[in-house]
């Protein structure tokens, strides 16, 4: 069901009235909880292993409403309001929400006045009474959100020629706004966005209003699935929306600067057959609407954010990309919408899930549409694939970023790394089976999160065979196993290595 953010609360005054009667009864657990909050606000996670302080636990989100004012600058914050609907999975006397860049002007707990403080990336909130299990809660903040950031933790806002994108993955979107940062706790999002005349904002999801007052417009957007923070987008500049039909009807709306549209349109108009390509490898297109977002500004790296992935311009406008290699990062970027957005990863480790299948599909395309051959990208990667486990860890267990560089996971090991196990799982089990996986992985897990362990015992399930061995070895292993079919397949040494494989200069 859709975020109606004007409902009345749901957890209402009766309901906090019986619970402070019932704890002037219990002066004993009042006494508890008063030693308890007065204990200093201390920074919280749900220990993931590369990212041990992201996300909070105690909680689950459902709704997301963000509200942002844009004044025309894009080195100016932001006024912003959140307001987050969640259910409560333990008794809090305290909720940590993730948010680390920007100044909190108040925070409200079901309407009432709550108290805050900051605990390292952690925006610790107070509630007026402690929050018991199961309960439903909505807490608002009133802050601002500041595109500007130091130059050793960037992300988070792009600042664009002429506007505003998000950036968020891996662990930045709580640089925007307070939220539970991690994808195992997705949720429905509501956006709204006010920027003065002239300017166009565009989000994740389908536009749900527009209302124009005092020289500004509000733009509305809401999502028809859950999304992980690290997948929200919100594009404001002087830009054109492009409208088309993709298969089964699905709208597809594309975000250009307007100066550009017409060298963009030849590109844009593919993805549609794109869509289709891909939905007869795994099926239906999970979500309500997908296209492009051109942004003009230099990121180096494309970004499958939620239904609307986010490209450089050049890509599509400098003329030395190879129209294959250009039309493989858009598969790459829409393979994700099913491998990573729709089945997100249940913890960061698990990140080889997304990386590897929007590198295979990415490396299938461009064999069945240019004739670059997977079987010689793959010998290529099994030839530096030892050397990608030494440098950045085996494609299931990635070295933990360095300080400063978060992004730091999204390395070679993860990528052709990756889709190099599949190539194996496939040589191993055949390409029926292999199929029958991938069809069942997106359909089974849809809008949700799932693990490692998901993927290894569908694979053993469909297959008819037990392939926890097999999965030890070539996720976790020190050393790439030899490959099934091709023992004449060897390691390279350093000098050999082949150039990095295409597609990865605009992920990483």
């Amino acid at each position: 069901m859709l975020h109606t953010p004007h409902t009345p609360n749901p957890r209402t005054r009766e309901g906090v009235r019986r619970r402070l009667r019932a704890a002037a009864l219990l002066a004993s657990a009042v006494s508890v909880c008063l030693v308890a909050a007065s204990a200093p606000p201390a920074p919280l996670g749900v220990g993931d292993r590369l990212f041990p302080h992201l996300g909070n636990p105690g909680y689950d989100v459902t709704a997301y409403d963000l509200s942002f004012t844009y004044s025309g600058s894009n080195s100016e914050p932001l006024k912003a309001v959140t307001t987050i609907d969640a259910r409560t999975t333990a008794h809090l006397d305290r909720v940590n929400l993730d948010f680390a860049h920007g100044k909190v002007e108040s925070v409200e707990v079901d309407g009432e006045p709550a108290g805050f403080a900051t605990a390292g990336e952690d925006l610790v909130v107070t509630p007026e009474g402690a929050l018991g299990e199961g309960e439903r809660m909505r807490i608002t903040v009133r802050h601002t959100s500041d595109p500007v950031y130091p130059e050793d933790r960037a992300g988070g806002w792009v600042r664009t020629a002429d506007g505003l994108a998000m950036a968020n993955q891996a662990d930045v979107a709580h640089l925007v706004f307070p939220c539970n940062d991690h994808p195992s706790d997705k949720a429905r999002f509501t956006f709204r966005v006010t920027a003065p005349d002239g300017l166009t904002a565009v989000a994740t999801g389908l536009p749900a209003g527009v209302d124009r007052a005092g020289g500004s417009t509000t733009w509305t957007y809401r999502t028809g699935h859950p999304m992980a923070t690290e997948l929200a987008q919100v594009s404001i500049g002087r830009s054109t929306v492009l409208h088309r039909t993709g298969p089964h009807g699905l709208p597809v709306r594309d975000v250009v600067p307007t100066q550009h549209r017409a060298a963009l349109e030849p590109w844009l108009k593919k993805t549609p057959g794109q869509i289709a390509w891909m939905e007869e490898k795994v099926g239906r297109y999970p979500f309500e609407t997908y296209g492009l977002l051109m942004a003009d500004a230099s990121t180096g790296f494309a970004l499958e954010t939620q239904t609307l992935s986010l490209f450089e311009r050049e890509l599509f406008t400098e003329p030395g990309y190879p129209k294959w290699y250009v039309e493989s990062i858009m598969v790459h970027e829409l393979a994700h919408q099913w491998f990573g957005n729709s089945v997100s990863p249940g913890t960061w480790s698990d990140l080889w899930l997304n990386e590897g299948h929007a590198t295979w599909y990415e490396a299938l395309y461009a064999e069945e549409t240019a004739d670059r051959l997977i079987e010689a990208r793959m010998k290529d990667a099994y030839g530096a694939s030892d050397r990608w486990r030494t440098a950045g860890g085996p494609p299931a267990a990635p070295k933990p970023p360095t300080s400063g560089s978060k992004t730091g996971i999204f390395r070679s090991n993860v990528y052709d790394g990756a889709a190099l196990v599949l190539y194996a799982l496939r040589q191993e089990i055949g390409h029926p089976a292999f199929e029958r996986v991938e069809r069942a992985w997106v359909t089974r897990h849809r809008d949700g999160s799932a693990t490692t362990a998901d993927f290894v015992r569908l694979a053993s399930e469909i297959s008819g065979r037990g392939l926890g061995d097999f999965f030890q070895a070539w996720l976790y292993g020190e050393k790439t196993p030899p490959m099934p079919g091709h023992p004449d397949w060897k390691p390279m040494a350093a000098d050999q290595a082949p150039k990095a494989a295409p597609g990865k200069a605009h992920r990483e």
